[in-house]
Order: structure tokens, then sequence, then C-alpha cells
């Protein structure tokens, strides 16, 4: 087949899923190597510009782990980790805010107005969109996410700007915390009852066995999720993607996608072809 005819073919293909996506929302939870690439970045972000061209309402999620791991150095303040979470004391709460809705939030924004979008960006603490209480004393402030107040985002959602969130919570009692970016994306997710909710990171998806690349798992839904999980077959690593895709799913969710930001217009690929990318996750 000849160039010129793939790409008809392709462009047809993708009609059906234009008209399906457009004035719903799709959520993204943008992170890993496709937030330090350059090159990855420009990509994605020109791709998440299309998706709002032809009439989806898209959310773009971000953390920031790398960003604020610099600035705790830049300014010396030491950290300890317990299972896995940063210990947070006040001052590196206030730095964790800086860089998280300071430099990488206004990054994006800068960036997606620079290719010739519009774009607006917002912490969880702004308009209280995200609220949290502490996970724990010993952690400090580190937040379990209680509520989301998703107006500010519907409101953006009508104009032609693109709503980004930083994933920073307020507290009842005016005390700002740390929450998992993922947990905070499909949240969000699940309270605007998105039609698509996309974790971007560093894998193709989730596989039956993650040591043979073949075994990828193209479409799965919780039910056998949930088998999989119990069997130990799903990385540790994984593990907190798949508990926060579960309960957006529970809160009006359409389906989820794990998707691999490092390949080339994966976003694209996914949402307006037959066989997409990644593991599909449904109900």
């Amino acid at each position: 087949m000849m160039d010129s005819e793939i790409t008809a073919q392709t462009l047809t293909e993708s009609l059906k899923y234009l008209l399906k996506y457009r004035d719903q929302t799709v959520v993204i939870k943008y992170g890993g190597n496709a937030m330090i690439d350059e090159k990855v970045k420009e990509s994605i972000l020109r791709d998440v510009l299309l998706l709002k061209t032809v009439g989806i309402k898209v959310v773009l999620v971000h953390g920031g782990g790398p960003a604020i791991a610099e600035l705790l150095a830049k300014y010396q303040h030491k950290t300890q980790f317990i299972n896995g979470l940063r210990v947070t004391d006040e001052k590196t709460a206030q730095l964790a805010l800086m860089a998280l809705a300071g430099r990488v939030n206004k990054s994006l924004v800068q960036d997606l107005i620079r290719l010739g979008g519009n774009a607006i960006g917002l912490s969880g603490v702004d308009g209280r969109l995200i609220e949290a209480e502490q996970l724990s004393e010993e952690l400090g402030y580190v937040g379990k996410i209680t509520a989301i107040h998703p107006e500010w985002i519907d409101q953006i959602n009508q104009t032609d700007a693109i709503p980004v969130i930083a994933s920073a919570a307020m507290g009842l009692g005016g005390a700002i915390y740390n929450v998992n970016a993922d947990t905070a994306a499909s949240r969000i997710a699940g309270a605007l009852q998105a039609e698509q909710f996309i974790l971007l990171s560093d894998v193709r998806g989730l596989y039956r066995d993650f040591a043979d690349e073949n075994s990828l798992i193209e479409e799965i839904n919780l039910a056998n999720l949930e088998k999989l999980v119990s069997e130990r077959k799903i990385t540790d690593g994984m593990i907190p993607k798949i508990e926060a895709i579960k309960y957006a799913m529970q809160e009006g969710l359409g389906r989820a996608v794990l998707l691999d930001g490092r390949v080339p217009h994966a976003l694209l690929l996914e949402l307006f072809t037959d066989k997409g990318q990644g593991t599909l996750i449904t109900h």
C-alpha cells in the first residue's frame, strides 16, 4: 500500500474516534521521562493541543518529584523517607509547592502557549480544588485526599484554555499537603466523570510477565485486574496506579489507559486508532 493510501486510511479510521471524544473529558496524568526529555515533552504537549483543537476537554495533571528534589538540594534541606514516602516538614512542604505550582506548572503553561495554544495553571490549593487531611503525624505534611472540587476545571473547560494542575492539596485548617500525583489525577478524573483517564509513564503498560516484552496486556477489566494483583503478577510500582484507577472508576470514570509517554504520538495513537497503545482498563 502506498504512503498516501496509508495516510488516508489512518485519517478515515480516526473519524469515528474524533466524533466519539468530541466534547468529552480526557484527564492526562503527565509524568516520567516525558517531563524531563525536552523533545518528548514538546511532542506530548503538541498532541495535547491537538486534542483540545478537535473539541476534547483535556485536563493535564502533573507531579514533579525531580524538580522538588533539585530545589531541596539547592536549599540544602535534607529529608528522609519512610516506606517510600518523603517525610515532609513545613519547609519541605513550602519548597515542594514552589517546585510544583511554580517552576513545573508555569513551565508547562508557558510551553503550551508558546506552541500556539492556551493554558491556565492551577494547583490543588487554588479554589480548594484538592482537599486533604494528614496521612500520619510521622510523615508530617503528607496528605490523604478527602475531596475534589472540580468547579474551576469545569469553568476553564468552557474556554479555549487547557487546565494544568499541580498535585498539591489544601487541608481544612489551611495547611498545604503533598499528595500522590497519580492519586490526585485519578480523583480528578472520577470527579469530572471523565470519558478516559490516561497515565503517562516510562513503561508500555501492564505485563503478565514483566520479563517478557511480548506479554503486554492490551485490554483488561477490573475483575481480571484484581485477580492479577492477588496473584502478585503486577509489579509493586504499578500497585498505587492500579488502586488510583480502581477508585476513579468507582466514582464514574469511563475507562483508563496506562501508556508509555516516550512513544512518539502515543496519545493520538491511543485515542484515534483501532489498535491503540498501552493497556486499556475497563469496567
